[in-house]
C-alpha cells in the first residue's frame, strides 16, 4: 500500500467517525519560541490543549508534516532516524476519551483493506499501557487483545507531558511483531527492533504544576476536560504495509536513495536490520542523501529559504550535508538537479503543490548547491592555511575560534573541518566551537525573547488570558474607545497599580491599538485611566489572543479594574496603513514582472516607508524596478477601492488570494483587496482607496541572503519630500557643471573617473617616494651581533602594501650571504605598525620575522618566518618598535 493511500485511508476513517479534517500546518508555522519547526502532530493544536483558545471542533484529524532537528546528526546511523516525517493524528477536545480512542485505533489497523482499513494481523499487535492504567488495560481486552499481549510499562515509556506545567497523562502504544528473524520473542519490553512501535495514544487526564525538572513536576490533579492526542507514524506504518525492512525502503524515500546510488556507482546493502550494515559502509551516506534531499524539498516547498540563521540555517545545513555526502561517494558534478526531481515525484501524490511549485523550489535548491560548491573551494583554502599555522605553532589542535570562524563567516561545516583536520593529523577544539555556537544561539534567543515578551514570564500572560479570555481588537473600525484595564504587569508579573515614572504593560478588555505583526509596526498613543495617563510605547501579542500595551506612566496612578480611554496616534496609523497597502501593491507588481515565484519573504510597514523582502534567485534589473514603480503609481492614479472581508480559507484560495509561505491560517481568514489588482490574506490596517497613498518611490533593491532580495520604498509625503530633495540636488549640480539636468549623471561619471585616475597616479608617486631610498637604507645597515640590521620609519601615511614592499626591497639590496633583518615602522590614523623582513642567511642563524614581530608587540602579530607584521599601538610607539627588534636580534 502506497504512503499516499495510507494517509487517505487514515483521514477517511476518522472523518467518517465525526472528525474534522484539518490540513497540515506549514513546517515553520509555529508560535512556540522554543521550536523552529512543527515537530509533532499536536503542535498546531497546543492552544486548545492549554485552554488558550476554544477549539472550533470537538474532534479533529490531520496528517502533519514534521521535522525534528535533533535527529540531523543521527540520520544515516540507523534505518529509523529521519529529519522529515509525517504524523497521522486524531484528537479529541473534551469529547471522547480512552473508551473511544482505543476502539477507533483498533478498528482502523485490523479492518480488512477491502473495507478501508490497513488489514494488519491482530495476532501480531501488542499494546502497551501505563503501569496503573487499568482502564486502558480493560478496554484493550474488550476489543479482543489477549491479556498476555498487553504490556504494562513505566513512566519513561508510557507517560507523556509537554515538558512544562500543563496537561499530561498516561500513554498506550501499539507495536507490530515483525517476526522472529528480527529478534527475540517476548514483546516490546524485550526487543523493540522486532516489535516496532507505530502508534501512540496519549490520554491527557492530569495537570502538572511547576517543579525543578521535567520529571519532578508534581501532578496537581485530574483535568476537568480530558483530551486525546494520538499519533501514528506514517513512515513506520508504510514500512509495515509495504513489507520493507526500514524507513529508507518505503515508496517516498527508496527512489531517491536508488538514484543517489546510481549516480555514485554505489549500492544500498542494508535491506534489513536497525544499524547500518558493516558490509556496506556507503549505506550511511546514501541514507543521509535520501533523507536530506526529501527534507529540503519539503522545507523550501513551505517557504523556507537557505540562510545563516534560524530555519534557513537548518535548511542550509541539511542541504550541504546531502551535497557533501554525494561528493564523498564520488559524484563531483551538481547533484540536486539529479535528485530533487526524484524527491518531487515521490512526494507529489501526497502534496501536489510540490509539483506545481517545483520551478521555484528548484531555483533555490540549485542556487544553494552552486554557492556551497564555491564555499567548499574557498573554505578549504582557508582551512589549509589555518592547519599550516597550527602546525607551525606546534599545537595539536585547531582552535575552536578558527573552526567557529570558518563556520560562521564562510559557512564551512564543522563536520568537514573535523574530517579534513583529522586527515592532516590534527584534532579540533570541538568543545570550544560548541561553546561559541551556544553563546551565539543564547544571545540570539535572548534578544528575540526580549523583543517579544519584555522579559515578563509567559505564564503571567497566560494567566491574564485564562482569567479574561482574548482581548478584542477594534482598530479596524475605530481609533479610540473606552476600555477596562484588565491587568497591570511589571517585569515581575501582575501588579495592583503603577505610578508616575513606572514602565509597565497594560492589558485592556478591548483596544483599538494594533499589535505589531505581519510586518506592520504597532500603533502608539495615549491611555487615560482615572487620574492617570500613560504613553503607549509598543504593542505586542506575546501569546495568541492577548494584546499587551507597553507604556510609561506620565502622571497619576493606574490601577487594574479601572475604566480608561484608549486613543491611538492617528497620524502614525494613517502613515503606516499607506505603507502596508503599498506593500501589497509592490508584492503583486513584482509577481507581475518576475513571475509567481517572487513571493513575500518578509516586510516592514512603518510610517512613510516600507521594506519588502521577496524570494527570487537573481537580482532585479533597474529597468524592471522602474517598470514596477510606474505600474504601482498607475494603480494609485486609478484610485481603486481597498476592501477587507472575512471568508473561509477555501474560498480565499478559490478567488486567488495570496497567502504567505509558512503561515498558519485558520478556517476563517481576512482578505484585503485593492480593486481587482491585488488580493491577499492580511490582518493589517489599510487605506480605503489606493489614491490615498499619493506616491510610491522605490529607493533601492539589494540582496539580503541566498535567493532573497529586498526593496525599500517611500510612500506619500515622505516620497514627495525625497523627490523634492533629489530635484534640488540635481539642479545644484547642473548649475555647478553648467549643463542641463539630464546631463548631470554623465558629467559626474566623468569627474569620478578623472579622480580615480588621479588617485592611481598619486599612489604611484607615493610608492616611488617610499621605495626611492631603499638602496641608501641598505647601504647604511648597522652590524648587530653579526647581523645587518636596518630599522627605519616609512613616510607618514604610507599604504600598508608600500611598507611591506619597502621592507622586501631593502632586504633584497643587502648581500644575500650576509644575515640581514629589515624592520620598517609606519604611522597611520594614530596607530603604529611594523613590518619585519628576514633573509635566508638570518633564518639559518635562528632569526624569524614572526618571532621578532611578536617580541615587539608582546606576543601579538603574525606572519611567516620570512615576512611578518603587527600593529595597533599608539603612533608614538613607532621608534620603540624598531629598538625592540634591534634588542631582540642582539639577544638572540
Amino acid at each position: 500500500m502506497k504512503t499516499a493511500e495510507i494517509k487517505r485511508r487514515y483521514l477517511a476513517h476518522f472523518e467518517a467517525n465525526g472528525h474534522t479534517v484539518v490540513p497540515s500546518a506549514p513546517l515553520p508555522a509555529i508560535s512556540d519560541p522554543n521550536l523552529l519547526f512543527v515537530n509533532a502532530g499536536m503542535v498546531q493544536f497546543v492552544p486548545y490543549f492549554l485552554g488558550q483558545q476554544t477549539p472550533p471542533y470537538r474532534r479533529a484529524v490531520s496528517v502533519q508534516k514534521c521535522i525534528r532537528t535533533p535527529d540531523i546528526d543521527e540520520v544515516g546511523k540507523t534505518s529509523r532516524h529521519g529529519t522529515f516525517f509525517q504524523m497521522n493524528g486524531n484528537f479529541s477536545f473534551g469529547d471522547y476519551f480512552k473508551d473511544g480512542a482505543i476502539p477507533l485505533a483498533w478498528d482502523l489497523v485490523t479492518k480488512s483493506q477491502e473495507q478501508g482499513g490497513f488489514g494488519l494481523d491482530p495476532e501480531r499487535i501488542w499494546p502497551t499501557v501505563y503501569l496503573d492504567d487499568d482502564e486502558a488495560f480493560e478496554i484493550w481486552r474488550s476489543v479482543g487483545v489477549p491479556t498476555e499481549r498487553i504490556v504494562r510499562r513505566g513512566k519513561a515509556d508510557n507517560f507523556w507531558s509537554m515538558g512544562i506545567p500543563g496537561p499530561c497523562g498516561p500513554c498506550s502504544e501499539l507495536f507490530y511483531d515483525r517476526g522472529p528473524e528480527y529478534g527475540r520473542e517476548g514483546g516490546p519490553a524485550v526487543d523493540e527492533d522486532r516489535y516496532m512501535e507505530f502508534w501512540n495514544l496519549v490520554f491527557m487526564q492530569f495537570e502538572r504544576g511547576p517543579g525543578t525538572g521535567k520529571e519532578d513536576y508534581p501532578i496537581l490533579g485530574d483535568l476537568p476536560a480530558k483530551n486525546i492526542d494520538t499519533g501514528m507514524g506514517l513512515e513506520r506504518m508504510a514500512s509495515i504495509l509495504q513489507g520493507v525492512d526500514n524507513l529508507y525502503e518505503i515508496d517516498e524515500v527508496r527512489p531517491i536513495l536508488d538514484r543517489a546510488a546510481e549516480l555514485t556507482g554505489k549500492r544500498y546493502g542494508a535491506r534489513s536490520g536497525h544499524v547500518a550494515s558493516e558490509s556496506h559502509p556507503d549505506d550511511v551516506r546514501l541514507r543521509v542523501i535520501a533523507d536530506h534531499v526529501r527534507t529540503a524539498l519539503m522545507l523550501i516547498g513551505d517557504g523556507v529559504t537557505p540562510s545563516n540563521e534560524g530555519r534557513g540555517y537548518v535548511l542550509r545545513r541539511i542541504m550541504r550535508r546531502a551535497i557533501r555526502s554525494v561528493r564523498l561517494l564520488g559524484w563531483q558534478e551538481r547533484a540536486l538537479p539529479e535528485l530533487l526531481p526524484v524527491a518531487r515525484d515521490c512526494m507529489a501524490p501526497s502534496y501536489p503543490e510540490l509539483a506545481a511549485d517545483f520551478d521555484r523550489i528548484a531555483d533555490y535548491a540549485y542556487a544553494e548547491e552552486d554557492a556551497f560548491l564555491s564555499t567548499l573551494r574557498a573554505g578549504t583554502t582557508i582551512l589549509d592555511t589555518a592547519i599550516a599555522e597550527t602546525r607551525t605553532a606546534g599545537k595539536p589542535a585547531l582552535s575552536g575560534e578558527k573552526a567557529f570562524q570558518l563556520h560562521d563567516t564562510y559557512g564551512f561545516p564543522i563536520d568537514l573541518t573535523l574530517e579534513i583536520a583529522a586527515e592532516q593529523g590534527l584534532a579540533v577544539d570541538a568543545e570550544g566551537f560548541r561553546r561559541l555556537m551556544a553563546d551565539q544561539r543564547a544571545r540570539a534567543k535572548a534578544d528575540a525573547q526580549a523583543r517579544k515578551t519584555g522579559h515578563t514570564d509567559l505564564s503571567a500572560y497566560r494567566s491574564v488570558l485564562d482569567s479574561g479570555g482574548p482581548v478584542r481588537f477594534t482598530g479596524y473600525g475605530e481609533v479610540s474607545r473606552e476600555s477596562t484595564v484588565r491587568a497591570v504587569l511589571g517585569v515581575d508579573g501582575p501588579r495592583q497599580a503603577a505610578v508616575e515614572g513606572d514602565t509597565i504593560e497594560l492589558v485592556l478588555d478591548a483596544t483599538p491599538f494594533y499589535a505589531e505583526g505581519g510586518g506592520q509596526q504597532p500603533d502608539l498613543g495615549m491611555i487615560t485611566v482615572g487620574g492617570g495617563q500613560v504613553e503607549v510605547l509598543d504593542v505586542q501579542q506575546p501569546v495568541p489572543g492577548l494584546i499587551v500595551h507597553r507604556a510609561r506612566v506620565l502622571r497619576g496612578e493606574v490601577r487594574a479594574g479601572e475604566t480608561g480611554y484608549a486613543e491611538i496616534d492617528t497620524t502614525r496609523r494613517r502613515a503606516i496603513s499607506r505603507s502596508h497597502t503599498a506593500t501589497h501593491l509592490v508584492h503583486q507588481t513584482m509577481r507581475n514582472f518576475l513571475g509567481e515565484s517572487a513571493t513575500q519573504a518578509g516586510s516592514l510597514n512603518a510610517p512613510g516607508r516600507l521594506r519588502f523582502d521577496f524570494n527570487t534567485p537573481t537580482g532585479v534589473a533597474p529597468s524592471v524596478l522602474r517598470d514596477v514603480e510606474q505600474q504601482v503609481n498607475e494603480v494609485l492614479l486609478a484610485d481603486l477601492e481597498v476592501h477587507a472581508f472575512i471568508t473561509s480559507l477555501e474560498e480565499a484560495r478559490r478567488i486567488g488570494a495570496m497567502a504567505l509561505f509558512g503561515e498558519k491560517y485558520g478556517e476563517e481568514v481576512r482578505v484585503v483587496e485593492v480593486g481587482d489588482y491585488a488580493r491577499e490574506l492580511c490582518g493589517g490596517t489599510h487605506v480605503s482607496r489606493s489614491g490615498q497613498l499619493g506616491l510610491v518611490k522605490i529607493l533601492n533593491e539589494s540582496s539580503i541572503g541566498s535567493g532573497v532580495r529586498r526593496v525599500e520604498a517611500l510612500v506619500g509625503m515622505d516620497a514627495f519630500n525625497f523627490l523634492a530633495r533629489e530635484h534640488l540636488l540635481v539642479s545644484r549640480l547642473a548649475e555647478l557643471y553648467r549643463v542641463p539636468n539630464d546631463q548631470v549623471a554623465d558629467r559626474v561619471e566623468q569627474t569620478v573617473t578623472q579622480l580615480r585616475d588621479a588617485e592611481k597616479e598619486l599612489e604611484k608617486l607615493r610608492a616611488q617616494l617610499v621605495l626611492g631610498g631603499a638602496a641608501a637604507l641598505a647601504a647604511q645597515a648597522k652590524d648587530v651581533g653579526g647581523v645587518a640590521y636596518v630599522g627605519t620609519e616609512a613616510p607618514e601615511g604610507a599604504a600598508g602594501n608600500d611598507v611591506r614592499t619597502l621592507a622586501q626591497e631593502v632586504r633584497g639590496k643587502i648581500d644575500p650571504a650576509r644575515p640581514a633583518v629589515v624592520a620598517v615602522a609606519a604611522r597611520a590614523n594614530g596607530k603604529a605598525s611594523l613590518v619585519v623582513a628576514v633573509n635566508p642567511a638570518a633564518r639559518s642563524r635562528g632569526l624569524a620575522a614572526s618571532d621578532l614581530v611578536k617580541a615587539a608587540f608582546s606576543g601579538r602579530g603574525g606572519g611567516s618566518p620570512d615576512l611578518a607584521q603587527g600593529g595597533g599601538l599608539p603612533a608614538a610607539e613607532a621608534p620603540n618598535l624598531l629598538r625592540t627588534v634591534e634588542k631582540a636580534i642582539a639577544d638572540a
